[in-house]
């Protein structure tokens, strides 16, 4: 599989798990759409690490549970090599503590392997825009859950971070927390989109922060949000 070329707009998707077969129902489900190109596979950690290296995709389908070099670590180290690339980790349960791992290390949000075709496609193309790829229910669960021991940045939180964001940039941050897109923050607070992008972008920076999923966990660590909502 050749990488497309600059004028494609295809949203250009690499597929890491070690089963073939599951590569193969992804690869399906995503080449039905127009916008999305799988433009390779890798059957473990390192293999995908070189891969993504050399097609350098938009989003990278990451199975957390792998032989040798795991979904985690890789996780980890596209995340540093290779920031504007997206990674959904894929997994079997939803309080799965390697879905933790990777969350921690920085993807952008994660995925069941039994996700319906719509929920999957319409995941990459959310992580592409920006936005979060984990439901309001199951971001719930997951904080619940992860709380005790998972923190986005590795440090405790403190509540004095949010005094480093203006009052409109403490709005969108609540709202990011709730699971909201972009979309839908710009609707409820009357902005454009565009503006509740570039609100957020200032938000990741002066909390140190490297995605949205973090954003919504720190949101849940600080109290802006609460699991019982």
């Amino acid at each position: 599989m050749t990488q497309p070329g600059a004028a494609d707009a295809r949203t250009a998707v690499l597929l890491v798990d070690d089963q073939e077969l599951i590569r193969y129902g992804l690869r399906l489900v995503l080449e039905a759409q127009a916008d999305l190109v799988v433009v390779g596979e890798a059957s473990d950690g390192a293999e995908a690490v070189h891969a993504a290296q050399r097609l350098r995709p938009d989003v990278v389908l990451m199975d957390v549970r792998m032989p040798g070099l795991d979904g985690i670590e890789a996780t980890r180290q596209l995340t540093a090599g290779l920031p504007d690339t997206r990674i959904i980790v894929l997994t079997t349960y939803d309080l799965d503590e390697f879905a933790f791992g990777a969350l921690r290390a920085g993807a952008a949000g994660f995925l069941l392997k039994n996700t319906r075709p719509d929920e999957l496609v319409a995941a990459v193309r959310a992580v592409t825009a920006g936005d979060a790829v984990v439901s309001p229910r199951i971001t719930a669960k997951l904080i619940d859950a992860a709380m005790p021991h998972l923190s986005p940045t590795g440090r405790p939180a403190s509540p004095d971070a949010l005094s480093a964001l203006s009052p409109r940039e403490r709005d969108v941050f609540r709202h990011v927390g709730r699971g909201l897109t972009n979309a839908e923050i710009a609707a409820a607070l009357h902005l454009s989109e565009s503006t509740v992008k570039a609100h957020f972008g200032r938000i990741l920076v002066k909390l140190d922060l490297a995605n949205r999923v973090q954003a919504v966990i720190l949101a849940y660590e600080l109290g802006v949000v609460s699991v019982d909502r």
